[in-house]
């Protein structure tokens, strides 16, 4: 299978990608399975692993297992709609398994937290059980969220359940391959992203499905700039996006870093939308989602003469240095540490930008290069298990940081020492060697020196 940009950047909820988005779709993935099962099925079990259990409250882990069972799925359920539905199904203490028969499910005896154990695929692990009126197991599936939202199917053979059919035009494994695809046919990266999406979807699609991912998230920029009050959560940390905002409206004058003030006020009112549950554009996580569209309202808004040829190149673009990220590394914080969530979304965002402006493939390559050199070794300490602190400060520095990558990258001529595809190597094997003290499970770092609450 083939991957998409569309992949990469997912239309769902947050507050996270891999402990939400995830496993809400491995919960319907499985009572979907069950279709042909429901009859026998008397009594539901779901085990959660490692990060997953740890911290997975925090991110709202429960009511997504809740939701998917149910068939729901993130980019599709109202986010409004979704405290009303949760409170029917523990008020009942039943769900309705894929919108059908009646299951009693009790969170306390059938939602089981394993922090101290791992399923051997991933540290994102569920297993989820059917049993019938004895206790015999129906069925029994295990998952791995392994970040951005995408899931495996664990087994004899595990598998992957995201991907296109078929190969696309100009596929490519590293960044080397991409830009010699570039010499070979003298395409940008974004042209030759735009003939491999037509591998499945006419070229004016990928076009309006590009407008419709950024209309996604100028829309979650817009609801954090008028919305106010404290985030959900022990914290009770307080939206800051609408504040800052309006003081930079009224200030008198113009100050020479009010774009970067900006910037800062555009992520991080996408980092409380997710933090609140909103709807979001995983990008290419959901802990990261606000480094790309600050980064590219920067560009429409901050620039000149930006065009919306430059924003469908700067996706396009972005699009193909993700999946690099998720081929030969990972965009899991549970694997990675944040340097795989915030970093490869510094990394897309200078990519992206330095394509708008012109930029060479080789200019291009480098300004990916550079984002991420500068966020290696990044930890995953969310403080209370919530996307909050450090995460939404975290994404506004993000952005800053991809800006001034793509900024270094064009005031060179491409050259450079260090390959794109060197530091992908690099921050894997980094997340490999991080203490998993510092990898989405609050057991380190920030999550252990700032009291919770």
């Amino acid at each position: 299978m083939s991957s998409s940009i569309f992949d990469i950047f997912k239309i769902g909820i947050g507050p996270s990608s891999s402990h939400t988005m995830g496993p809400m779709r491995a919960a319907a993935r499985f009572a979907a399975a069950l279709a042909g099962e429901t009859d026998s099925v008397q009594q539901l079990s779901v085990e959660l692993f490692g990060s997953l259990a740890l911290t997975g409250h925090g991110h709202c882990i429960d009511g997504a297992i809740l939701l998917g069972l149910e068939g729901h799925l993130p980019d599709e359920i109202d986010p409004d709609s979704i405290g009303a539905t949760l409170e029917r199904i523990r008020s009942e203490g039943q769900v309705r398994l894929a919108g059908g028969k009646t299951i009693d499910f009790a969170e306390s005896r059938d939602l089981v937290l394993k922090g101290d154990q791992l399923l051997p695929e991933h540290g994102n692990g569920m297993r989820f059980t059917a049993n019938d009126a004895r206790g015999r197991a129906v069925l029994q599936r295990e998952y791995y969220s392994i970040g951005g939202g995408f899931i495996l199917e664990g087994g004899d053979e595990t598998r992957a359940v995201d991907g296109r059919p078929g190969r696309s035009r100009y596929p490519f494994d590293s960044a080397a391959e991409l830009l010699a695809i570039g010499e070979r046919t003298g395409l940008d990266i974004a042209g030759i992203t735009l003939a491999n999406e037509a591998a499945w979807q006419p070229e004016f699609a990928v076009r309006q499905r590009c407008q419709y991912v950024w209309s996604t998230m100028e829309g979650c920029i817009q609801r954090g700039l008028r919305t106010e009050g404290a985030l959900p959560g022990a914290l009770h940390v307080p939206r800051r996006a609408l504040r800052l905002a309006s003081e930079l409206v009224s200030s008198t004058g113009r100050g020479p870093l009010d774009a970067l003030d900006w910037v800062n006020v555009w992520a991080m009112a996408v980092g409380e939308e997710n933090a609140a549950g909103g709807r979001v554009v995983t990008a290419p996580t959901n802990g990261s989602a606000g480094i790309i569209p600050a980064v590219l309202k920067y560009y429409l808004e901050c620039t000149t003469a930006p065009t919306t040829e430059g924003m469908i190149r700067f996706l396009l673009t972005a699009g193909s240095i993700g999946i690099l990220y998720k081929k030969n590394a990972s965009l899991s914080g549970a694997e990675m540490g944040c340097q795989g969530e915030v970093g490869v979304a510094c990394s897309m965002a200078a990519a992206g930008l330095a394509a708008a402006f012109g930029g060479s493939n080789a200019q291009v390559e480098n300004a990916a290069e550079i984002g991420m050199e500068h966020n290696l070794g990044l930890t995953c300490d969310p403080v209370g298990g919530l996307v909050q602190i450090p995460c939404i400060e975290r994404n506004a520095m993000g952005a800053v940081k991809g800006i001034n990558a793509a900024r270094l990258a064009l005031r060179g001529d491409g050259r450079h020492i260090v390959s794109l595809d060197q530091v992908i190597s690099t921050m894997r094997q980094t997340g490999l060697d991080m203490s998993r003290r510092y990898k989405e499970t609050s057991q380190g770092g920030l999550a252990v020196n700032v009291p919770d609450c």
